[in-house]
């Protein structure tokens, strides 16, 4: 691991962190919109999924095209939507309004996470991937850690809004960091093979430190081409389907804990920068989480450790559901339901960066992200419905923890080494 690429590997943590701050802004600024517009449960849940739903659509899209044009152009493409989207929600003036632009910044954060993931593991060497793939996704709750402290800052003087501007400003200050530190990847060069890949490749190579390369290696008749069709090959259709599924529950379990803390919190009588602040700790819990599971990667298998994350997350969550007497009982329990949900999330990106080839990752991870995102939506849609209808909290915690459940459940089936 020469210099450069362990920079690139460090930019595509802090790219991630940025994700994480950006998807989490709305949760930060949902006590104040549903102050100042007078919405229900119901309808704040629905504002909260909207980037969700267009995470989906845009991790599938642009996953699939990074594989076609490059990692490089199209992460750059994802922080112009990102910054236009961010600083275009501090314009909004209605829940429709501001559901169709959290709808376009989730395109962007969707194919920034597809693209990430397949950067660290083509940058990483073969010791280290698992643990550079889990620490480029323990990203995000450092980015809403950093994030969502300056937001209880920002929320303390009262407009919900200064947390979009934030988010636009840092958003576009990555702008210039990924054109002039991020190069394309050397596996993508080698899959796509255009005239000029020996000097690109060789390019890259010298860029990084590494000494060039005197051919390409021969083409494999057997190598998936980049299309959505190729994951539901022979080869690997199994891989796709087990963990799209895995995703798609176990982000249910972990988005309703994460966009709904900071209103669980208001309307238990706390004011909007307290309630940040529980969201903060559930976030730090994560991060522990990611970090710990990060370093066991060396000695037990990542599939094992993320089947047990999700069994004791499932426990958790719904002891989060049984509300605490004070504010600190609440900001622990929620710190603990945040660790070992969002290690059960960056060992999940371990596993797809090993599960598919060079040539399908960003769009196969993109894939198992885009429809697994379904129920990041629908986490929060549900749990303000559950809420709307008269379900206390404890019922809501119980069913919502069942995600992970049904995601561990998914793994045990997959065939990994």
């Amino acid at each position: 691991m020469r210099p450069l690429q362990i920079l690139v590997v460090a930019l595509s943590i802090a790219l991630n962190a940025l994700d994480g701050f950006d998807v989490l802004a709305i949760s930060f600024a949902s006590p104040g919109i549903a102050s100042e517009w007078g919405i229900d449960r119901a309808a704040l849940g629905i504002v909260l999924s909207m980037e969700l739903i267009g995470m989906a659509i845009g991790s599938i899209l642009l996953g699939n095209l990074a594989d076609r044009i490059g990692r490089r152009p199209t992460v750059l493409g994802c922080l112009v939507v990102m910054a236009g989207g961010m600083a275009l929600a501090t314009l909004a003036s209605s829940v429709t309004m501001l559901g169709v632009i959290r709808f376009l910044t989730g395109l962007g954060i969707g194919g920034m996470l597809a693209c990430t993931n397949a950067i660290v593991a083509e940058f990483s060497n073969a010791r280290h991937r698992n643990l550079a793939v889990a620490i480029m996704a323990s990203g995000y709750p450092m980015g809403a850690i950093l994030g969502g402290s300056i937001a209880s800052s920002l929320l303390a003087d009262g407009n919900w809004r200064d947390v979009f501007i934030f988010g636009a400003l840092v958003s576009a200050a990555f702008l210039p960091l990924a054109w002039f530190l991020l190069p394309e990847s050397v596996g993508f060069h080698v899959h796509r093979r255009h005239p000029d890949a020996l000097a690109r490749i060789n390019a890259v190579l010298g860029r990084l430190g590494h000494h060039g390369a005197e051919g390409l290696p021969a083409a494999s008749d057997s190598a998936p081409k980049p299309s959505l069709a190729a994951l539901f090959a022979p080869r690997l259709a199994r891989s796709t389907i087990l963990l799209t599924l895995a995703y798609f529950c176990h982000i249910m379990t972990f988005y309703f804990i994460l966009k709904w803390i900071p209103k669980i919190v208001v309307d238990m009588g706390y004011p909007a920068a307290q309630a940040g602040s529980v969201l903060v700790w559930a976030n730090v819990g994560g991060l522990l989480g990611a970090s710990l599971l990060s370093f066991l990667t060396y000695r037990v298998q990542v599939r094992w450790l993320v089947i047990g994350a999700m069994l004791i997350s499932t426990v958790m969550v719904t002891v989060f559901g049984q509300g605490q007497t004070s504010l600190g009982g609440l900001a622990t329990v929620a710190g603990a339901a945040g660790f070992f949900t969002n290690a059960g999330v960056v060992g999940l990106y371990a596993i797809f960066a090993k599960a598919f080839p060079t040539e399908v990752r960003a769009g196969g991870t993109g894939f198992v992200i885009g429809v697994g995102r379904g129920g990041a939506a629908l986490g929060p849609i549900v749990a303000g419905f559950l809420f709307t209808a008269g379900f206390g909290l404890a019922a809501v915690a119980l069913l919502m923890a069942c995600g992970s459940l049904l995601g561990a459940a998914a793994l045990a089936f997959l065939k990994q080494d």
